[in-house]
């Protein structure tokens, strides 16, 4: 292995081939993005729980006929907020002409709102998105002078939930380059060389997207809207912090060597098993979430592990090669010169840290830990899940319409539950009307021996009262044969038991996981443990402190079911990259000076350059933001401010100061480095 590495570096940097290493991928990749991002026809499966009682319902309805459309909701309100009155005739004769038979009209008991179900001919999101855009534009048109038309219902919300990401991808896309353009400006103080890894990293990105759907679709896994947009968050993050490393070991090998091509053969050398080893981890981690219950949370592991493995190769064979094409110009107008002093030589910031650190590291272990643990207690009072109003930061149409039906309607009006069973449906029925919570229940649609009955409930859709409407539906109808609950209420209550099922079986792997590679590549035990630890703790920290953020500033009444189970992967697959960097270049530097010294100058010398990856990763991270999804924003907060606590604390303080106090013992079971 290490004579075949070796003859890759000696492709990657030479004279006569570098231009062509950086080059041909370049060109590779341009091809490949030309073909677009891979499809797949989407299915109301994707986002339910495998084995979840409205899984079988939707599986079960599947089996009746005409289910190749859905329905919309269109709401009738005057624009004084009186009464309708005389005008119920005119939206009876509009009602008719969208309809295409008879008028369904249907009043409130106060007279001042009026509600019809529209159906539409469409099954995939784009077909739903055009056909309630048409139905909006018609009902623009026709609606009388005076009242106000809205659509929401399954088709509205869906169709709203839709055009959150329209252009989503590109936005977040520039907002993303735009950001690490800035940092890397500023990290490196060149208005020349950001050019050069932001080029790579974004081929990389572009081309990660669409090998990514392109290999979900091959194996006919899910995904969704927000799957790219978290993939291209991520191969920026870690392309660009593996970029960082590389550039700063290239630039301190160039003041210790005159020629640019040996400067970066050794600082490739150094760096490929830092970077192969976090990437093997970030792998590793996303890969567990192949184990998840939920279609769409399977794909986003499959999607994020081969972003990362083409970050990771593009960032250790076409970055290098590009930067030796060019002097040491590259760098104007700090270029580094030969003779200069390296990193680890020199008292540079975090040197200086280190030296504090190191005269009490009892008192900075316990101080941190403090710290931590305070920040932590805001776990205790967290609570998840969100109703379907809850999880947009911009209210639209169809959640607007849908809280107004619940002031002159039964609140479960816009979002019927179903029933979806094989047995009699009349004492099917006759059980469901018996259930408290319950206002009305009809058929609306049976064939093959199946029926489905929409269940209208007193309660919102996704509210803990609905919640617990759908559970005494369940109990009721636990004796009926292949009977089943579904919509909103009961995929809330559903992806819930999915999401603490999945928290229970990945989160612990993911740790024994990460345990096993740093194991692999320290050849220790404790080292691996007390990293690892560290991780978790950071991530109880910022959990708990983004819990008080949310509630506290920005109003948040819950955090979304799966913020946790990505959070923690996320946070532990990446934040401990920054160990890794610290902790290989403390073994490098213990060989020669001892680890207690060691851990001292590879702080000096990786300090600066893992403090500007930390803060562009959470600064790319917190750009999950501009998505007006309340989930992507809790995402992003929570890993942005775990990023930040990782950088600057726990690596920059706590590791030091243990491994101050441990020495050679840190290696355990190992004698020394």
């Amino acid at each position: 292995m290490y004579h075949l590495l070796s003859r890759v570096r000696g492709v990657v940097v030479s004279r006569r081939t570098s231009w062509l290493v950086a080059l041909l991928p370049l060109l590779l990749a341009g091809a490949l993005i030309g073909l677009g991002e891979g499809e797949r026809d989407r299915t109301p499966l994707d986002n339910v729980p495998a084995g979840a009682d409205s899984t079988a319902a939707l599986e079960l309805a599947e089996e009746l006929p005409e289910q190749d459309g859905t329905v919309a909701v269109v709401l009738f309100t005057a624009d004084d907020d009186g009464p309708l009155g005389e005008r119920v005739p005119e939206l009876e004769g509009l009602v008719a002409e969208l309809t295409g038979g008879a008028p369904t009209l249907q009043p409130s008991e106060d007279g001042t709102a009026a509600i019809a179900v529209v159906p539409l001919d469409a099954s995939s999101a784009t077909e739903v998105s055009d056909a309630v855009t048409d139905l909006r534009d018609r009902l623009a048109d026709g609606v009388p002078d005076g009242l106000t038309a809205q659509v929401t219902g399954p088709a509205g919300i869906e169709a709203d939930l839709a055009a959150v990401f329209e252009g989503a991808d590109l936005r977040l896309l520039a907002i993303t380059a735009l950001v690490v353009a800035v940092l890397l400006v500023v990290t490196y103080r060149s208005p020349i060389l950001w050019v050069v890894p932001l080029l790579v990293v974004g081929a990389a990105d572009r081309l990660a997207a669409v090998l990514a759907t392109h290999v979900l679709a091959l194996l006919d896994v899910a995904w969704d809207e927000s799957t790219v947009g978290i993939l291209s968050v991520l191969v920026f993050g870690a392309g660009s912090n593996y970029a960082l490393l590389l550039i700063s070991r290239y630039r301190d090998e160039l003041r210790s060597r005159e020629d640019r091509f040996a400067a970066m053969d050794v600082a490739l050398r150094h760096t490929a098993e830092a970077v192969l080893t976090s990437a093997s981890t970030v792998v590793v981690g996303v890969l567990t979430l192949v184990l998840s219950l939920t279609p769409t949370t399977r794909g986003l592991g499959i999607a994020c592990a081969v972003g990362i493995t083409v970050a990771a190769l593009f960032v250790l064979l076409v970055l290098p090669a590009a930067l030796v094409c060019f002097g040491r110009w590259i760098f104007w107008p700090t270029a580094p010169k030969h003779g200069d002093a390296v990193l680890a030589e020199s008292r540079s910031t975090w040197r200086r840290i280190g030296d504090v650190v190191a005269r009490r590291p009892a008192a900075y272990v316990v101080g941190s830990a403090v710290l931590l643990v305070a920040l932590a207690a805001g776990t205790t009072q967290i609570s998840t899940g969100l109703g379907t109003s809850e999880q947009f930061l911009d209210t639209p149409e169809a959640i607007t319409a849908s809280e107004r039906i619940a002031e002159s309607f039964p609140a479960g009006t816009a979002e019927p539950t179903q029933v979806v069973t094989r047995a009699d449906a009349d004492d099917v029925s006759a059980a469901v009307e018996g259930v408290d919570g319950v206002d009305a229940v009809r058929v609306t649609n049976e064939g093959a021996g199946v029926t489905q009955l929409d269940v209208t409930l007193a309660s919102t859709p996704g509210s803990d009262a609905a919640e617990a409407s759908v559970e005494d539906l369940r109990a009721a109808l636990a004796d009926f044969p292949d009977t089943h609950v579904g919509g909103a209420s009961a995929d809330s209550l559903d992806e819930a038991d999915g999401n603490a099922r999945d928290r229970l079986v990945i989160l612990p792997l993911i740790l024994l996981l990460v345990l096993g590679v740093l194991g692999l590549l320290l050849r220790s035990i404790l080292a691996p443990v007390i990293l690892v630890g560290t991780v978790v703790a950071t991530f109880a920290a910022a959990l708990g402190a983004s819990w008080w953020i949310f509630t506290g500033l920005l109003g948040f009444a819950n955090l979304a079911g799966n913020v946790p189970l990505f959070a923690f992967l996320f946070l532990v697959a990446l934040g401990i990259d920054y160990n890794i960097f610290l902790v290989t270049r403390t073994r490098e530097e213990a060989r020669e000076h001892g680890t207690r010294e060691g851990v001292l100058r590879a702080l000096g010398a990786t300090g600066g350059v893992i403090t500007s990856a930390g803060i562009l990763l959470a600064a790319v991270f917190a750009v999950l933001g501009v998505l007006p999804l309340v989930v992507l924003a809790q995402l992003g907060v929570v890993i942005c401010i775990g990023v930040l606590l990782d950088t600057l604390l726990v690596r920059t303080v706590v590791v030091p100061a243990i491994v101050r106090l441990l020495g050679e013992r840190f290696w355990w079971p190992r004698q020394h480095a």
